[in-house]
């Protein structure tokens, strides 16, 4: 399945006013902080560099990350190179990774309907378990973006949903639109220790994510190094590293 490569959002105002919106309604706030600074490194439409490079970086360390799967763009080319597979999708689960839903299409659910959605989800769920992984239990909107209705409709499905607006998940953030930092471009590194400086002050739960991971990466992946420095930098000052479900699972007490 093609990946859609030039992705423009809707710049219209009443696109601009959606996004507003949507932020506003359909929330899950969380309840309380953790109390404890927590980290999760998360990586969208999982190249095969991220399933591979970035895997072993936190394997390394004894530690396990969250892949955002939209299975259609399985072994298929795009911006950030060739999407993993099948095979490594069941390595990464016996492995103790989170596998987790980022539409089976790539889907824009910023324009897309809540019954559009719904059957994207159990499309890429059926792909997945085809594949031996889990149900997911947590999800990245693509392009960070998603409408009322597809919001609306998602929410239940899940029991975090991840967006792409820059923020730490403490007292009353939204779970169904959950903040989340980029480690992306040649600024990336910096921008994520800014966050993590401030999740260890507010004793937050910051969600890294990023897609390839490789020496020369696109405009929306790291290099090997920038990703081992953070998990380093993470683990010597304290935070708990949890892939997405098991942050999501605390909160709620069901760890």
């Amino acid at each position: 399945m093609a990946y859609a490569e030039a992705y423009q959002p809707d710049r219209s105002l009443k696109g601009k006013l959606r996004r507003r919106a949507v932020r506003l309604v359909h929330r899950r706030p969380l309840a309380a902080s953790p109390g404890r600074p927590m980290i999760s490194f998360s990586f969208d439409d999982a190249p095969a560099t991220a399933a591979r490079a970035g895997a072993a970086a936190l394997e390394a360390r004894g530690l396990r990350g969250t892949f955002y799967v939209a299975a259609g763009l399985a072994g298929g080319e795009a911006p950030m190179g060739v999407c993993a597979e099948g095979a490594d999708y069941r390595r990464l689960a016996g492995a103790g990774h989170e596998i987790a839903c980022h539409t089976f299409s790539h889907l824009d659910c910023g324009r897309a309907s809540g019954p559009e959605a719904l059957a994207d989800v159990a499309a890429n769920a059926r792909a997945l378990a085809a594949w031996g992984a889990p149900a997911p239990e947590t999800f990245a909107y693509p392009y960070g973006d998603v409408a009322v209705a597809a919001k609306q409709a998602l929410s239940p499905r899940f029991r975090l949903l991840r967006a792409l607006h820059h923020g730490l998940v403490e007292q009353g953030a939204d779970l169904a639109q959950a903040p989340a930092v980029g480690i992306e471009g040649g600024g990336g590194e910096a921008v994520a220790r800014r966050w993590m400086a401030a999740a260890l002050r507010r004793k937050a739960w910051l969600v890294l994510y990023t897609h390839d991971v490789r020496e020369d990466p696109s405009p929306w992946g790291c290099t090997p190094a920038v990703l081992a420095r953070l998990i380093d930098h993470a683990v010597s000052e304290g935070f708990e590293v949890v892939t997405v479900v098991e942050g999501a699972r605390k909160l709620s007490g069901d760890a």
